[in-house]
């Protein structure tokens, strides 16, 4: 292990101050440790980067595997964890919440390999395309390519929704896309070939088989237990829907189950749910008499305002 050299991150003090103004408590135990670990290979990397980035030369030629796994966790400097991190955290957020922690774990590793593999079949198929081997040779590290991929799931589950790019307003639909092609004007020396695989993975996984190919591997996941909050619904295809949680306003896309809010108001009438909540805030305080009064007043209260009502058949017309 080589431990990083000395000095002021302040991309990485950045990203600890984020983390720490949402709170620790608030960040969902898989994004919390994938943070984590990234964090901890950027300060103790395995291995320095040329000997951990990814290359069709360094992987599919002299067969060093390991760098599909070592690749996304190493990144090149404290800058460019800070900007992949916060993202990953705004994103896990969201999804592990929707999705579950197990299902989101298992969508994290997949993706990360997946989108290595794919990364190097588009530098194969262009170099032979174009015939210029030294996109055998372009190395990538960080995990942007993952983040793509979350990018593609995040706006398949909130669609209709717009998000800023560059000052312009951008459909969900079309963001990856732009937000593509704007990093790549912006920063040529980014990855364009990681980001792209990282799109055509998320694809893969809204509208290709790669979600039924991965339930079909691991069999059926437990309802989520992890964020009692937000329900779940489970049926053999996966989750099929969800409750209470609309972080744009509107249904999700996978919402097919009708609310019921019984689940919150356990059936019980306006006036009885503010009695039922005064008991058991007077009851917190060993007040039982209090509540006896306050009781008698809301009784009272509902006899005037139901002598004051008048029969539907005593309206006029005027």
């Amino acid at each position: 292990m080589h431990r990083r050299s000395r000095g002021v991150n302040i991309g990485l003090l950045l990203l600890l101050s984020q983390i720490f103004q949402v709170g620790i408590n608030n960040v969902p135990p898989v994004t919390l440790a994938t943070l984590a670990l990234n964090i901890w290979f950027f300060l103790n990397p395995l291995k320095p980067l040329l000997s951990s980035c990814l290359s069709v030369e360094k992987c599919y030629y002299q067969k060093d595997w390991q760098r599909l796994l070592l690749s996304p966790l190493h990144h090149a400097d404290d800058w460019h964890l800070y900007f992949n991190m916060v993202s990953m955290l705004w994103k896990g957020i969201h999804l592990e919440r929707r999705l579950g922690s197990r299902w989101f774990a298992y969508i994290i590793v997949t993706f990360s390999l997946l989108t290595g593999v794919v990364y190097l079949f588009l530098e194969f198929a262009l170099a032979e395309f174009l015939n210029e081997p030294d996109f055998k040779r372009n190395c990538a590290v960080g995990f942007s390519g993952v983040l793509f991929a979350l990018k593609v799931l995040n706006n398949h589950c909130c669609p209709g929704g717009f998000v800023n790019v560059l000052g312009f307003p951008v459909s969900n639909r079309f963001a990856c896309w732009v937000e593509l092609l704007a990093i790549h004007f912006i920063s040529p020396g980014t990855s364009f070939a990681g980001h792209l695989a990282g799109i055509l993975v998320g694809l893969m996984y809204t509208h290709g088989p790669l979600k039924k190919i991965m339930e079909s591997c691991t069999g059926i996941f437990p309802s989520n237990s992890d964020y009692p909050g937000q329900q779940y619904y489970f049926n053999s295809s996966g989750y099929s829907g969800y409750q209470d949680y609309y972080p744009y306003g509107g249904r999700g896309a996978y919402e097919d189950v009708p609310r019921n809010y019984d689940t919150y108001t356990a059936g019980l009438s306006e006036e009885e749910q503010l009695e039922r909540a005064l008991r058991a805030s007077l009851l917190d305080q060993g007040n039982l008499v209090k509540w006896k009064r306050e009781k008698e007043k809301i009784r009272r209260r509902e006899l005037r305002r139901n002598q004051q009502k008048q029969p539907l058949s005593e309206l006029t017309c005027c």
